[in-house]
């Protein structure tokens, strides 16, 4: 009864004007831990839908114009991230003799969308159960320091809220911390970066047919798991709605960017409190280190991006 009653505070303290991203993971990440989640079914499904609703109020706030010029540019910039990112990763998966698959679906994890493109992707290729534990629980560790890490560097480099936007969108791996990096680091960085990590989600659906057929080693004939990224459609229909809407709507549409933006802090403390001592356990050392080597090369490199077209 009583870590129920730990955990609801927690959860209510996440809803509050107090919490920011960064927080409320880190108290569901120490509830996780100290405590254990009393109900991790619920939050598991929980924490997933929640951030899509989070993404389509996020629409409410975005006006049309601004989603038509930052998704025309975003949709080149993740066709090259993507394919740099598979080049690299697969050719380090073998440097460092990482199974293949676990190779493949850490790689995915990092050029797509984290802990979606595995889920996705694993099925399609017959990746084991183990090897996507592994590759989840690796993507979960990166995801959570990106949190904490980007936006500090942001301000150490003096970047504008577009350069940062940019930046998140195309380096850190799940949508949530995406959107949480940008968000404590101002409205407009979380309006690049919501929808150019929209454009880098959609390549979720080609990957899952082109992978099984690319791969060097044959599937194990698993089925074939679709992720149809419905919210992404009905984020675009409320940046529409807002375009449309007469003058005096536009205080309901604020009003529900908020909200938007107060569940994606309700999401992150329930992605924490999802975590457990045995995903830590199992992520192993050299997997974590593919994971890890290649995320810097890609945060590095898009950081690098950035600055220099900023430059011109």
């Amino acid at each position: 009864m009583l870590r129920r009653a730990v955990f609801v505070l927690g959860a209510l303290f996440s809803l509050s004007a107090l919490a920011t991203p960064a927080l409320a993971l880190a108290v569901g990440l120490l509830l996780a831990l100290a405590i254990g989640n009393p109900w991790p079914q619920l939050t598991g499904a929980l924490s997933s839908r929640l951030l899509q609703v989070a993404i389509v109020a996020l629409g409410l706030g975005i006006s049309l114009e601004s989603l038509v010029r930052a998704g025309s540019t975003g949709v080149g910039l993740t066709v090259l991230v993507i394919a740099a990112v598979f080049a690299v990763g697969i050719q380090l998966g073998r440097l460092m003799s990482v199974e293949h698959d676990l190779s493949i679906l850490v790689t995915a994890g990092t050029s797509i969308c984290g802990g979606s493109a595995v889920a996705a992707i694993g099925p399609a290729i017959g990746a084991s159960r183990e090897a996507m534990s592994v590759a989840l629980a690796t993507v979960f560790v990166l995801n959570a320091v990106a949190l904490y890490l980007f936006p500090p560097i942001g301000h150490l480099l003096d970047l504008s809220q577009h350069q940062f936007g940019v930046w998140a969108a195309l380096a850190i791996h799940d949508t949530s911390s995406v959107v949480g990096a940008a968000a404590s680091y101002g409205p407009l960085a979380l309006e690049q970066a919501t929808i150019l990590k929209l454009a880098r989600a959609l390549w979720i659906l080609p990957l899952v047919l082109i992978i099984p057929r690319w791969r060097s080693q044959p599937s194990s004939g698993s089925p074939r798991t679709l992720a149809v990224p419905w919210f992404i459609g009905l984020f675009v229909l409320a940046a529409v709605a807002r375009s449309i809407a007469p003058p005096g709507a536009m205080r309901w549409f604020d009003a529900g960017a908020r909200a938007g933006r107060t569940a994606l802090v309700l999401t992150l403390f329930l992605i924490g409190a999802n975590l457990t001592r045995d995903q830590l356990r199992a992520v192993g050392v050299r997997p974590f280190l593919h994971g890890l080597v290649l995320w810097i090369v890609v945060g590095s490199a898009t950081l690098a991006a950035v600055v220099m077209y900023a430059a011109r």
